[in-house]
């Protein structure tokens, strides 16, 4: 519905105040009246108004004006929209964005820019898209060539504030996205090459940035900001450099040092397995000591002393291939909660898992490495596990233990 439209319909409401000779009379008219709802606040302010007020009143309103007229409301909606000119518009926004940067108000500063980022990048998109702009007069149509270049100087200028908005506040990326703007309007824009520099040596990216810092100084080699941010370029690298070489020297260790230990037991006939969920052990181990590089050094194992009758276990973090099960229970035992006094070096019996699923009983006397290198015993997940038992129990607990275990691998 037209503006024209809607007047004349309020019109048509409007016209009992023009009533012809033929209406009821006033007193009907009063009990009309008092019986009728009262009206709402805008159409009482019009229920005693002539037809041509009610236009004269319309057309102050901004948004029924069909006369230019200057009032409050007016100025109002003025205020919704920017003015002047694209060009004044963007270089007043880039101003405002100065403002703030001066006063290291890096957010707001990006917020003036990108505003003014936005009137320009308009334009330059009505541009390419000629046949799409909508404007009425041939001035309109065209922006004079030196219009456009001031245009395009502005937004150069707006990118590149921007991006020393993003390397303040961090955003590194949106940094060099800015920059890459800059320079597709200007390739020698130094700033943006320095800036984009900045931005890539903060996130380690150290060949783009000393291209970057390459492309700038070979427009001006002489530039101290360039310069100062290509022997930070050099600084990185070579801290990068040493700390990568530090890392490829410990892996190389490591890698040396498991391959020691691998023929190590192999040498020694110690089988080895490892589960899919292997438990976590914070860096503990098997490993060759005193000297895990030599091959000479003999090897260490952590174990598992497992008390399956009282629900209870002990470990031992290093137990050497020279030592035996007497070397370690003489200062486990006796143990702290052993009320009864059954776990007694001379009243334990020691058993571990053999590879056919079954146990074997370990003298406590013998030097690990024999049991180990026995052929009937595996070392799984790096961990020895040995159950200790009362004498007493330990039959009867072999025998059950035993035929469980049949049980599952049968089932």
């Amino acid at each position: 519905m037209h503006i024209e439209e809607i007047t004349d319909e309020m019109a048509e409401r409007l016209k009992v105040s023009s009533q012809s000779p033929d209406e009821p009379s006033s007193k009907s008219q009063d009990a009309a009246a008092a019986k009728a709802p009262e009206l709402p606040p805008a159409l009482a302010a019009t229920s005693n108004k002539t037809v041509d007020e009610v236009l004269a009143d319309l057309n102050k309103s901004p948004l029924f004006m069909t006369e230019l007229e200057e009032n409050d409301d007016t100025e109002a909606l003025k205020a919704l929209a920017y003015e002047g000119t694209p060009l004044e518009v963007g270089s007043e926004f880039k101003e405002r964005g100065n403002e703030c940067f001066k006063e290291k108000d890096w957010t707001n500063a990006k917020e003036f820019y990108t505003k003014g980022v936005l009137v320009l990048a308009a334009e330059e998109r009505k541009r390419a898209k000629p046949g799409e702009q909508t404007t009425t007069t041939a001035a309109e149509e065209e922006t004079p060539e030196d219009e456009v270049e001031k245009q395009r100087a502005v937004m150069e200028t707006l990118y590149v504030n921007r991006a020393a908005c993003h390397l303040e506040l961090k955003n590194y990326r949106s940094c060099t996205i800015d920059c890459a703007s800059a320079l597709r309007i200007n390739p020698r824009n130094i700033k943006a090459f320095y800036r984009s520099a900045k931005a890539l040596l903060a996130v380690n990216r150290i060949e783009e940035a000393d291209d970057a810092c390459a492309r700038g100084l070979a427009i001006n080699e002489n530039n101290a900001a360039l310069r100062a941010v290509a022997q930070d370029i050099i600084k990185k690298n070579e801290q990068i450099g040493a700390k990568q070489r530090k890392e490829n020297e410990r892996l190389a260790k490591e890698k040396r040092r498991e391959l020691l230990l691998r023929a190590a037991l192999h040498a020694r006939g110690i089988k080895t397995r490892k589960t899919a969920q292997p438990p976590e052990m914070d860096g503990v181990g098997m490993q060759l000591v005193p000297d895990p590089d030599d091959p000479k050094s003999s090897l260490s194992f952590p174990t598992v002393l497992l008390y399956p009758q009282d629900l209870e276990s002990d470990f031992i973090k290093a137990f050497n291939e020279t030592e035996s099960l007497v070397d370690h229970l003489g200062y486990i035992l006796p143990l702290p909660w052993d009320k009864k006094g059954e776990y007694t070096l001379a009243k334990v019996e020691c058993y571990m898992d053999t590879l056919s699923g079954g146990l074997i009983k370990v003298g406590k006397k013998v030097p690990l490495l024999k049991i180990l290198s026995s052929g009937n015993v595996e070392v799984v997940d790096q961990v020895i596990r040995l159950y200790i038992l009362p004498k007493a129990k330990a039959e009867s607990w072999a025998q059950e233990y035993k035929r469980k275990k049949a049980e599952a691998q049968s089932g």
